[in-house]
């Protein structure tokens, strides 16, 4: 290792049972440094920190620590911790109902009689060293998260951590709360600890770290100083595109004008989980959010359908005001919404094929108004053969199909519902390309034929281009730009996601 190396991982490989989840990946670490490790959803992000930490068990490569002579074999979490490598999780894993001095010696006393006073004074010089605004005696739980992640890291450099991971640490943070731990981070940075920083927002990469590393299905992009990678060429090699050889997709089917009427309006709509926007679709339209993952596009969705806490906002309906503060609010006015994750919001595994056809319909009507046996066989018929779901029977449980027909079956359900506004959020994740096909042209014909109005979201920009006529796109849970006609061009896309579009 070079001088002042402190981590050197090469040619990491970890397996899962059908899937590569890192292949060949290298990293390396300096000291005194804030290096940002990047990449979309399924990046090999999370995997190569829970390798590094002990969390899984390598397939191959070799990993090397500063002090420890030879290969580093770290087998656990407690290996990892006594060589000086140190997690902090966007979640806290602290103990809140306990005091600031106790959470950060909980667990390392091996069974002596603990002299707490001994203990409280040295929390409150490294507090005081660190310029954390906690006090050693105040319980945990009455201090802000910012400040509870900093006695985390507290904790960490007390127990002389070479190496701190902060995996997304900044997610639930307000700006000040953020600047509060940015100035840590430099302070520890100042003192020689290198610094791994997992995080969704670019700006703050661009403010705090020296170096990036991008991971792209597992695979090692590259490793880029700071001022060799503009926010747009950062945001190229996450999604796997060539700035030099960005050009218009083929266009599926034609996109026909939407009508003038505005279907669904917002204005300064927010929920638990997103922050104010305003937004509209016309009839007929068929418009997307777009941005890297954990730039709101999900949430604001959810906003429209009332799936979070709805806090704020006014809501109009074909120019109606309504109140939408809960999904079946949101049924009512006309709305139906695919959900970014089948499995957990989308689909009911141990029910069949058919009941997960009829179930939105049936909440509409009430459950004091059952439908019969004859009409809900003849509803998933229709739609079984609409959308060519491939099943054994209507009977056949929805667990048991593949991921595209149990897709399928959801968009038949909102579609039995007969909705004037349909969200469809990541429709086509997981799925063949044959299906994804199926049902891009599925969207551009209901928007056509039928006149719904529809909000499509994607993680690969081609299909937002070819389904989309507008996009609005967000960057840090803010709107940033909205591209329509000649402006929707992933080159576009890239630029006004990366800060530097409309």
């Amino acid at each position: 290792m070079q001088n002042d190396t402190i981590l050197t991982m090469r040619g990491i490989d970890k397996q899962f049972p059908g899937t590569r989840a890192l292949s060949k990946v290298d990293f390396t670490l300096r000291k005194g440094e804030i290096h940002a490790l990047m990449g979309e959803n399924g990046a090999g992000k999370s995997t190569l920190i829970k390798v590094l930490t002990g969390v899984y068990e390598k397939d191959g490569g070799s990993i090397w620590l500063e002090g420890v002579e030879g290969e580093a074999h770290i087998h656990s979490p407690q290996d990892a911790q006594k060589l000086g490598i140190a997690t902090v999780y966007q979640e806290i894993t602290l103990c809140p109902n306990l005091t600031v001095a106790e959470n950060m010696y909980i667990g390392r006393t091996e069974g002596q009689i603990v002299p707490w006073k001994e203990y409280e004074k040295k929390a409150t010089a490294l507090l005081n060293n660190l310029g954390i605004p906690a006090r050693a005696k105040q319980e945990l739980n009455h201090c802000s998260l910012a400040v509870q992640q900093m006695v985390a890291i507290a904790r960490a450099v007390d127990m002389n951590c070479k190496v701190l991971i902060l995996d997304e640490p900044t997610s639930s943070l307000d700006d000040k709360e953020v600047e509060m731990l940015f100035s840590l981070m430099r302070d520890l940075k100042s003192r020689g600890v290198g610094i791994i920083f997992v995080t969704h927002f670019l700006e703050q990469v661009y403010e705090v770290s020296d170096r990036i590393t991008v991971l792209r299905n597992g695979e090692l992009v590259g490793e880029y100083a700071i001022e060799d990678l503009p926010q747009v060429e950062l945001v190229a090699k996450m999604m796997g595109k060539d700035l030099h050889d960005l050009s218009d997709l083929e266009q599926i089917g034609s996109k026909h004008k939407a009508e003038d009427e505005i279907i669904y309006e917002a204005q300064k709509i927010s929920s638990s989980e997103s922050k104010p926007f305003d937004f509209s679709i016309h009839k007929g339209e068929v418009n997307g959010f777009t941005g890297l993952l954990g730039s709101g596009r999900s949430e604001s969705v959810r906003a429209i359908f009332g799936a979070d806490r709805v806090t704020g906002g006014k809501v109009k309906m074909k120019g109606k005001e309504v109140k939408i503060s809960k999904p079946h609010d949101a049924m009512k006015a006309g709305i139906g919404y695919l959900p970014e994750d089948r499995k957990k919001d989308g689909i009911i595994a141990d029910l069949s094929v058919r009941e997960n056809i009829i179930l939105a319909l049936q909440v509409m009507r009430g459950f004091f108004r059952p439908m019969s046996k004859a009409q809900m066989e003849a509803f998933a018929d229709e739609y079984i053969k609409a959308l060519n779901i491939k099943t054994a029977s209507q009977d056949t449980l929805v667990g048991s199909l593949s991921g595209g027909n149990q897709q399928k079956v959801i968009l038949a359900r909102w579609l039995l519902t007969h909705p004037d506004y349909l969200i469809l959020d990541e429709p086509t994740r997981g799925i063949d390309v044959g299906t994804k096909l199926e049902i891009q042209k599925l969207v551009l014909k209901l928007a056509a034929e039928e006149n719904m109005s529809i909000t499509f979201i994607s993680s690969e920009i081609e299909e937002m281009l070819r389904t989309c006529s507008r996009l609005i796109v967000m960057r840090d849970r803010n709107i940033v730009g909205e591209l329509t006609g000649d402006q929707l061009t992933q080159a576009q896309v890239m630029k006004t996601i990366a800060g530097g579009g409309q």
